[in-house]
């Protein structure tokens, strides 16, 4: 049976620096883990931009109208966009490799459906199982967190969170030149054999996570999150199509509003939500997530204005004449600077923090779309932009990681960054939209072909400098980090640098130790803070010295419920005074006597 103590009853303290060792999993991956999870990313990122240089041919090559066509596309999207949090949540409850492999099948058999069809209803339904897999990111970061020291974790979750940008940079020169000298079809078998490679080297070399979140799969959650999420985006990737003051549209964005409103309402009462609404609502994880809409819109806008203006004939004035496949290469800059931005990215943020590298990789964006304003007129000019861009995006998406890591428990790992995930891929469906409707809306007309004009091109790139603006004040409004004294302790890597505010919040709350009957340290042990409403408001493992500690959201009653694996449940009555002040905290289960002292500082 397991009793809960304080260091002062045990006789040994709890440690000021324990707060950060307690929610994390001991440290057992090699060398190869990052590398082989960025891979897997990279390759479910492939799937995003995988038809980008066969878009215009799409209504010949499926037999149907380029409205139809679209679908196509969107498909992927939606799928993506409910992919990321619902993966991200299993993975928190039922082991992250386990969902990651699961994800990778999945694109795997979507990969070949549309390999082996021309028909439009196949197509959409293989392409809709190829952006499933998009949860494989917050997947992959959460078991990097979980399983890397803290040397090295920094750099490995800006490399796996940069790989979204890596692979859609990476695929549009590679399937330019598939599409140009093969047949259309050759795109998805490469897609199915890199799947599968990724599969194998995910289960040879990637370890499972033994860290598991309390609860069960929140079902109806799942459901009315996918609803709202297909009702807000479906109007926005199709509002142009549509029409933005057509019935249709106005009427999904209504929908979509009532949706996820009554989703929210219903998340706040299930003790298990799918999303933690509670912890998304804190300062730093809500800004964070505002400020990565806003890089997924400048994100995107590039990846659809350098390759149309590359692939313009010279006779317009302004285009630059080149092939599919030259565009490509000048594009593929971006991702490729992205992937080289990581390591840079990981000794900034241990030395300035994860926020002053988020305002900096904005910064650099909007030097590069500032400048990209006169750097359109040679081919080396867009590959000078799409450099200073890849740099840029590279720092701002590492950043992101970090600031969510920082923030929520390491059990909440993944379901936390698949949201996150969600908002970029919100910001690039948004830049999608405006900037495909800013374009038709300045085009010429010439044959009855609509050409892009320098106007609309121009226009684009101030959206996305705007977009950068806006999230350039979100993350000036992001908490600092302010060590002092002990906590200056937890410095040792980027992840410690963005978890400092979270570190005197724990400080400030239940502290001690879980041992057994005998007194021993029970490490890996769940502790649960549960409000007097039963709504969980916390939770951590023990380290190996039974040692635990949990910020507490507010003053008041509590219970400290305490699972391990080999004892009987635990629930114990808690009370927290306030800040500055010594609580007594009884933990002793009954007929043990009461053992009391200052649980909570």
């Amino acid at each position: 049976m397991t009793r809960t103590t304080t260091g002062a009853t045990a006789g040994q303290p709890a440690r000021p620096d324990q707060p950060e060792r307690t929610d994390r999993t001991d440290r057992t991956a090699n060398g190869a883990v990052v590398p082989v999870l960025a891979f897997a990313g990279i390759v479910v990122a492939v799937m995003q931009t995988l038809l980008v240089p066969v878009i215009k041919d799409l209504p010949q090559l499926l037999a149907t109208d380029p409205g139809n066509a679209t679908w196509v596309l969107t498909s992927t999207l939606l799928s993506g966009a409910v992919a990321t949090p619902i993966m991200g949540r299993l993975g928190d409850l039922f082991g992250k490799r386990r969902m990651l492999v699961g994800s990778l099948a999945v694109m795997v058999v979507g990969a070949l459906i549309s390999a082996f069809t021309s028909a439009l209803l196949p197509m959409i339904v293989g392409r809709t199982l190829q952006g499933f897999a998009m949860g494989a990111i917050p997947l992959g970061i959460g078991l990097m967190r979980d399983m890397l020291p803290r040397e090295r974790l920094g750099s490995a979750m800006a490399l796996m969170s940069s790989s979204i940008g890596v692979g859609g940079g990476l695929a549009l020169p590679a399937a330019a030149l598939v599409a140009q000298h093969t047949d259309w079809h050759a795109l998805f078998y490469g897609a199915a054999g890199l799947g599968v490679l990724a599969i194998a080297l995910v289960l040879l070399v990637v370890p499972e996570s033994p860290l598991r979140a309390p609860g069960s799969f929140d079902l109806p959650g799942a459901l009315g999150l996918s609803a709202g999420l297909v009702l807000l985006l479906l109007p926005i990737t199709k509002g142009s199509d549509w029409g933005w003051s057509s019935g249709t549209t106005l009427g999904l964005f209504a929908a979509a509003v009532v949706v996820l409103l009554l989703w929210g309402l219903m998340e706040l009462k299930v003790a298990a939500p799918l999303v933690d609404l509670r912890t998304t609502a804190r300062r730093e994880v809500l800004l964070t997530n505002l400020a990565s809409i806003m890089v997924g819109v400048s994100f995107y806008v590039v990846s659809l204005v350098l390759p149309q203006l590359l692939q313009l004939p010279s006779e317009t004035g302004y285009g630059l004449g080149q092939s599919m496949v030259v565009a490509g290469l000048c594009v593929a800059p971006l991702g490729v600077t992205m992937m080289f931005t990581a390591p840079v990215y990981a000794r900034l943020s241990a030395k300035y923090g994860p926020k002053v590298t988020l305002i900096l990789g904005l910064l650099v964006i909007a030097l590069g779309y500032g400048g990209g304003l006169g750097l359109m007129d040679a081919a080396w000019q867009t590959l000078v932009t799409s450099i200073v861009l890849g740099a840029g995006i590279g720092l701002a998406y590492s950043s992101l990681p970090a600031l969510i890591v920082g923030a929520v428990p390491a059990s909440e790992t993944g379901a936390a960054n698949g949201l996150n995930t969600l908002m970029r891929s919100i910001g690039t469906s948004v830049s999608s939209a405006v900037i495909g409707m800013v374009l038709a809306n300045t085009a010429d007309t010439v044959g009855g072909v609509a050409i892009p004009t320098m106007h609309g091109f121009r226009v684009s790139f101030l959206i996305a400098t705007v977009a950068v603006a806006v999230g350039l004040l979100l993350a000036l409004f992001l908490p600092g980090q302010r060590p002092s004294g002990k906590l200056q302790q937890l410095r040792a890597s980027s992840e410690e640098d963005a978890s400092l505010e979270r570190a005197e919040e724990v400080l400030r709350g239940f502290q001690g130790r879980v041992l057994s009957a005998d007194g021993a340290p029970v490490p890996r042990a769940r502790v649960t803070l549960l409000d007097r409403q039963g709504r969980r408001a916390g939770a951590t493992y023990s380290a190996q010295d039974g040692g635990y500690a949990l910020a507490v959201p507010a003053s008041g009653s509590y219970v400290l419920a305490v699972q391990a694996a080999g004892h009987g449940p635990h629930a114990s009555a808690a009370t927290h005074a306030g800040e500055g002040r010594a609580v007594e905290v009884d933990l002793s289960l009954p007929g043990e006597g009461a053992l009391r002292g200052g649980a909570g500082i």
